[in-house]
């Protein structure tokens, strides 16, 4: 008897707990956001005080329907009005309604967009506009006197349509839904130059937003965790927002979903990536819990690597992939797998001795000088492919080579990386030419191309930064935030390639982030000498700037940076580091 009251006990226990135990607590907060402009109207002479919209809402309906703005369609005209909510966001839409005569349902159509043409768009082949990842364009219905909440996607537009016949839609507010984490940044960066200071914010304003439930590639689309693309994000993470728990979920959720010998996301570079990201986030934060829970799958990923490579020590890996634009140069792709290799060889030795695996550390070390012995082999490959190296998608080779020690670093600054500015770059490797070229000497070149190439997003409305770019594109091309004038080119519609042609094209990508992290390792001047921060470097790069002043997250606190070039040509620097922190120069 005694037994069977313990076990019923037990179960009633578990029948109270197991829902609260299985609940997930969102690590999101919400921040309701009203437009700034009506940029748009159809039918504008049925639509009653617009303005109303633009004040500050509160996100409930009540009996004195005041401030009402008023559509009213007929059997033949619907009227449409077009938001500007000022700024890429992460979220939805709320709709507070008021009473007219009509108390049934009432349809409309919602339509975001992170261009206001994308916004205004019809889902079509040819404009390669979609519903994937993200629903943006659909119908509901509202209800008298109510508040609906719609939408999950990224977007800085809203279109609206009434739909039906004969109605009036009375609407008392619409206000778009913000969903992102509520963290401070940490890490800061400021300087004489404006233009650099918005850079590194919209940097790290993007991967704020892609900081969800996990740590996104794109919030319209690619909304899922993309190893390789993780790594200049968690490079911005670490910068601006020191440690934050999406990036070891993230991690752990693509590992714990890769049973090997698969690859990561179905891409060699990618679980190549996942050994360099281990090792840089072990460097920043210094969780050796963290790192030992990865070592099983380290141990397993290292031994599988070993068989990719032949006699010669040149790299056979399957499933080949850097970025999209360098998918046409089979030989920047086998010169940035060749490179990959040895920076996961590095990576992978450095961790093994962490993790006490001192044997496996060695046979890395080994591996690490078989591949560089063959940077003759790869480097005359990558350079007498016959295409020019500045060609969009050869820039990639060039950086990882120079990073890896395959080429000399002044090298490929010279012959590949500095010609033509930011022409031949990409938003996602534009990350590595510009360490490539930090690693050559030459930071005034690579602070311009930052100016030119993520600024040049900037100069056509972004607040984001966007999944592909190129400089080509800016040519009478019309700005984002706006309708497209006639006779300029629609950046979003008629520009893009491979899977994000036309409107799929993502105008928030964290991949893009790069400069974010790069200019407060270089101008600012921080360098991690020892795991978790415990011994760090600072050394500015000023090029032109008169100063530059910041802050850098460690696990101790965070060091404040001030550097200024005095009248005689020198910099002073005033340096405050929390204990627990060594800085040498």
């Amino acid at each position: 008897m005694k037994n069977l009251l313990s076990t019923i006990l037990t179960i009633l226990t578990l029948a109270v707990f197991m829902p609260a135990m299985s609940q997930q607590r969102d690590p999101r907060t919400r921040e309701y956001i009203s437009p700034t402009r009506i940029m748009w109207m159809k039918h504008k002479e049925q639509i009653s005080h617009p303005e109303y919209l633009l004040r500050q809402g509160v996100g409930q309906a009540d009996l004195t329907n005041s401030h009402i703005c008023v559509m009213r369609s007929t059997a033949t005209s619907h009227p449409a009005i077009l938001l500007d909510f000022g700024r890429e966001l992460q979220g939805g839409l709320q709709i507070t309604t008021g009473m007219p005569a009509n108390h049934k349902p009432i349809r409309i159509r919602v339509r975001f967009g992170e261009s206001a043409s994308e916004a205004m768009c019809e889902i079509t082949a040819e404009n390669g506009a979609t519903n994937d990842h993200a629903v943006r364009d659909f119908d509901i219905t509202l209800p008298w006197l109510g508040v609906r909440e719609v939408g999950n996607s990224g977007f800085r537009f809203v279109r609206i349509d009434l739909l039906d016949d004969n109605r009036e839609l009375h609407l008392k507010e619409i206000r778009a839904i913000s969903q992102m984490r509520d963290i401070p940044y940490l890490g800061s960066f400021r300087s004489s130059d404006e233009r650099l200071n918005s850079i590194w914010q919209t940097g790290a304003y993007t991967v704020h937003l892609n900081m969800q439930e996990y740590l996104w590639d794109g919030i319209k689309r690619d909304r899922l965790v993309w190893m390789g693309d993780l790594h200049p994000e968690i490079m911005t993470v670490s910068h601006v927002f020191g440690y934050n728990e999406v990036v070891p979920r993230s991690l752990d959720l693509v590992k714990e979903t890769t049973v090997l010998p698969n690859w990561m996301n179905g891409i060699s570079s990618y679980s190549i990536w996942w050994i360099i990201i281990q090792r840089d986030w072990y460097y920043h934060h210094g969780d050796m819990k963290y790192l030992q829970q990865q070592k099983d799958y380290l141990v397993e990923l290292l031994q599988l690597l070993f068989t990719k490579v032949d006699e010669r020590g040149v790299e056979r890996l399957d499933s080949r992939f850097l970025d999209w634009p360098s998918n046409a140069h089979p030989e920047a792709i086998h010169a940035g797998l060749q490179s990959l290799m040895l920076m996961a060889m590095q990576s992978g030795s450095e961790l093994c001795h962490l993790l006490g695996e001192d044997a496996l550390a060695r046979q890395c070390q080994q591996m690490y000088d078989k591949m560089k012995s063959a940077a003759p082999i790869v480097c005359q490959s990558y350079f007498n492919s016959g295409k020019a190296t500045t060609a969009p998608g050869n820039k990639q080779g060039a950086a990882l080579l120079a990073l890896a020690g395959l080429m000399d670093a002044q090298e490929a600054n010279d012959k590949v990386l500095a010609i033509d500015g930011g022409h031949g770059f990409s938003t996602f490797y534009g990350y590595y030419m510009l360490q490539a070229m930090a690693k050559a000497g030459n930071y005034t070149g690579a602070m311009q191309i930052i100016r030119d190439y993520w600024g040049a997003m900037l100069d056509l409305g972004a607040t984001t930064f966007w999944e592909d770019f190129d400089l080509a594109w800016m040519e009478n091309a019309a700005r984002i935030d706006e309708l497209v004038p006639e006779g300029k080119i629609d950046i979003h519609r008629d520009k893009g390639a491979y899977c994000y042609v036309g409107y799929r094209h993502s105008f928030c990508h964290g991949w893009a982030s790069g400069p974010t992290a790069w200019l407060s390792q270089h101008v600012l001047g921080v360098e991690i000498l020892e795991p978790g921060c415990r011994k760090v470097r600072i050394t500015p790069h000023m090029g032109d700037l008169e100063w530059v002043e910041g802050t850098f997250p460690t696990p101790y606190g965070v060091i404040e940076i001030s550097h200024r070039l005095t009248p005689e040509g020198k910099i002073k620097s005033i340096i405050k580091a929390p204990k627990g922190v060594k800085v040498v120069k």
